[in-house]
């Protein structure tokens, strides 16, 4: 039997996070093609995580700088190892390689953190996005995690582009998988609560994800106190998890600023709101809700950061603006016409349909997966540069590995 193994950094949380939506999605993608999961980290499991109780899929707590992971990989003899993020790559790469030569070594990189992280820098120092970092250290890892692996998933057109042509790597390490929406029927379509039976807006993320706080803290102090003098009877809602003390503090009834908490069910409330208003000042990948804005008729206004890779050759599915002025403008004008706001929604279930489709992106991960498989020697080959990189890394890290891994032990005696 074909097993993957995953090595997460966290247990996905996908009531939570876009990232727990995504692995869930990967999960299912190789349960259909029948392959033994398990899914291995050095995290704990949280109320909000995916236990997989109710799924084939098995679960191992594993260890950091210990041989206890030798021992359970060799077992295993995993014929695919998934990494959810370079930095897991970093911590475990080297010993599969190591322990598993044969098995194909694959990269969910989810967004670029280096990318993510160059913007997040420019707005902290007020610079021109044009004036963006993007040769910096967390680059330079992220970039060498890509090379080592077998095959990087891209979540965004536009990080392909941007690992193409201004990295140079070639396009047979990488392959684009974005979000996967199952199409929506007309008559689905048609179920939507109509323009006139909705109220109020609408904010939804993760709020220790840097880009969402900033972009609360920017709604708070700039845009909304301007949407609310042109719709008084309008309200915010705020959800996400995990907001800390500084968020919570913003809830304002006077204000219409409601900080709501965490949903379980996101549908249920996005369908019900008028519009998406995120105006996310960086961030990196693809913006998980504006594809559940997207499912549920719901259209948004965001930022030409916050659209990136959404709309391709459509028009977007809401308005986009970049400065505070822009987006109060482009909200309230989405807000109050019908006209527009309807072709925004129509908009939305064109992009979903025609750009995140299912059936057209798994069939291709799948081909290219078995392809890759098939040829596995000589696609490494081909890749000496990841061959320098895995070389080099596996002695400087499995020496610091084995240092820590001694002193552990030093230490327990």
């Amino acid at each position: 039997m074909k097993t993957l193994l995953i090595i997460g950094h966290i247990f996905p949380e996908p009531k939570t996070t876009a990232a727990g939506t995504r692995m869930m999605q990967l999960i299912s993608l190789f349960e259909k093609e029948k392959y033994k999961i398990v899914f291995s980290s050095t995290a704990s499991i949280t109320n909000k995580s995916e236990t997989f109780k109710c799924t084939s899929v098995e679960v191992k707590s594993i260890v950091l700088n210990n041989a206890s992971f030798d021992n359970f990989i060799k077992e295993l003899n995993p014929s695919v190892v998934l990494f959810d993020r370079f930095i897991t790559e970093e911590q475990f790469g080297w010993k599969v390689a190591e322990n598993c030569p044969g098995a194909m070594r694959l990269l969910d990189t989810e967004d670029l953190h280096f990318l993510r992280k160059a913007r997040q820098e420019v707005l902290k120092k007020k610079l021109s996005i044009s004036d963006v970092n993007l040769f910096s250290e967390t680059a330079k890892r992220e970039i060498a995690s890509i090379y080592r692996c077998d095959l990087s998933l891209i979540i965004s057109e536009f990080e392909m582009k941007l690992l193409q042509n201004t990295f140079h790597i070639d396009t047979s390490l990488l392959c684009y998988l974005p979000f996967l929406v199952n199409e929506i029927a007309e008559a689905e379509f048609n179920k939507f609560p109509l323009f006139e039976n909705r109220n109020h807006f609408i904010t939804i993320g993760n709020l220790l994800h840097a880009p969402n706080l900033d972009s609360i803290l920017f709604l708070k102090k700039e845009i909304w106190p301007e949407i609310k003098k042109e719709l008084p009877k309008a309200e915010l809602h705020i959800y996400g998890a995990y907001a800390p003390q500084q968020i919570l503090e913003l809830h304002s009834k006077k204000e219409g600023f409601l900080i709501k908490g965490w949903i379980a069910n996101v549908s249920e409330v996005i369908k019900n709101a008028r519009v998406c208003l995120a105006p996310l000042r960086f961030g990196a990948g693809l913006k998980g809700k504006f594809i559940d804005a997207m499912k549920n008729g719901t259209p948004a206004v965001t930022t030409s950061i916050g659209s990136e890779g959404i709309s391709g050759d459509f028009s977007f599915s809401g308005a986009i603006a970049d400065d505070a002025e822009g987006i109060v403008n482009a909200s309230i004008a989405l807000y109050n016409n019908k006209e527009n706001w309807l072709a925004a929604q129509q908009n939305g279930m064109l992009i979903l349909n025609q750009r995140f489709n299912y059936n057209l992106y798994s069939e291709k991960f799948i081909n290219q997966l078995i392809q890759l498989q098939d040829n596995l020697e000589e696609h490494r080959k081909q890749n000496f540069m990841g061959q320098i990189l895995q070389h080099q890394s596996v002695h400087a890290t499995k020496y610091m590995g084995k240092w820590i891994e001694q002193k552990n032990k030093t230490s327990n005696r």
